[in-house]
């Protein structure tokens, strides 16, 4: 069971949004088949948003002290440096897919968020202090679409900002709003509205705007809409976000709940899962059996979350997401056992 301290509703939460990245990323082995868009695009309109507005309430108490840096560098900079280049020498010479790019200057795709979320911590002294902020990286997100470096993926830490930043200036009673009766009544046809805008998601918008790192250039929209479009995908987003969690059970759930103390490794290791499918070729099993290949796809991703997250693999997998902080734990363990009579 997680310790007494933590909050039960923030590791179901963190569990509930770590299961839909993998299904996420797992929908790309069906692409072919009938509905996936749609999932895709449901899915991405609001959980990415929901994942870094999570990441921003939690990042409340760092600073820049010797022990919060330590912690980044151990949580953060040391997996991203171990796990971007063994995801892409994965992808390219086991799976055999054409990825380019120079190593950690180009975060190769799931490896993104880890030095997104280093650099979001480290301003994140500054963006607490004053609620003005939250305005500002509005401001900022806007103008982001017109960055087109993918360097360091800063498209995404200017466009992803707003969400981050309302992470940090909610307190507890704000997000405790999200039990009331009315907030979990309105959300169901909150995320059904939300659904059907996801089939007409290229009327309206741009799948590509869903990941907040294509440059408005990009886009077959002029610049003016595409500010409009991400405006209107960013509220979208923090409704369907907020819509979400509220139906997240604020009670331990248990196992479940556990399991949502070790998202890292989930989100560390699903990669190489996803990716092993694609070279056994599923995608191809898929295309000939289109429904059936969608379902077993998202209920395969469902499982590979649960069992990433299992306390038995969690215990294999945990010291590669944190090997410095592992190693200093078995170094301090001795030491700190107590002596037998």
């Amino acid at each position: 069971m997680p310790p007494a301290s933590r909050d039960p509703w923030l590791d179901n939460v963190k569990m509930v949004l770590v299961t839909l990245v993998v299904v996420g990323h797992a929908i790309g082995l069906v692409e072919e088949s009938a509905g996936s868009h749609w999932v895709y695009d449901f899915i991405y309109l609001w959980h990415i948003p929901a994942f870094v507005f999570v990441s921003g309430y939690l990042s409340k108490s760092f600073e820049w002290d010797r022990r919060r840096m330590k912690s980044l560098v151990y949580t953060l900079a040391i997996p991203y440096l171990l796990f971007e280049p063994a995801l892409f020498y994965y992808r390219r010479e086991v799976v055999g897919e054409d990825v380019t790019g120079p190593l950690w200057i180009q975060p190769h795709w799931t490896m993104w968020y880890l030095i997104v979320l280093l650099m979001w911590r480290l301003v994140t002294p500054v963006l607490k202090r004053h609620w003005l902020f939250l305005p500002l990286s509005v401001i900022v997100s806007l103008l982001g679409g017109l960055w087109t470096d993918d360097s360091l993926m800063i498209p995404r830490f200017l466009g992803l900002l707003p969400f981050f930043v309302l992470g940090l200036h909610l307190k507890p009673r704000h997000l405790a709003h999200l039990d009331d009766v009315w907030v979990k009544v309105a959300a169901v046809p909150m995320l059904v509205g939300i659904g059907v805008m996801a089939v007409y998601t290229d009327t309206w918008a741009e799948t590509a705007l869903l990941w907040y790192d294509t440059g408005y250039s990009d886009l077959p929209i002029d610049n003016e809409i595409a500010f409009q479009t991400r405006l209107t995908v960013m509220m979208v987003g923090l409704v369907g976000a907020f819509a979400a969690m509220s139906l997240v059970p604020r009670r331990s759930l248990g196992w479940f709940t556990t399991m949502g103390t070790a998202t890292m490794v989930v989100y560390l290791f699903h990669g190489f899962v996803i990716k092993t499918f694609k070279a056994l070729g599923w995608p191809d099993f898929t295309a000939s059996y289109p429904a059936m290949g969608l379902v077993l796809t998202v209920l395969g991703a469902v499982g590979l979350a649960f069992l990433l997250a299992s306390p038995p693999v969690r215990r294999v997998l945990e010291p590669f997401t944190n090997p410095l902080g592992w190693v200093e734990s078995r170094r301090k363990r001795p030491s700190s056992a107590p002596t037998s009579v």
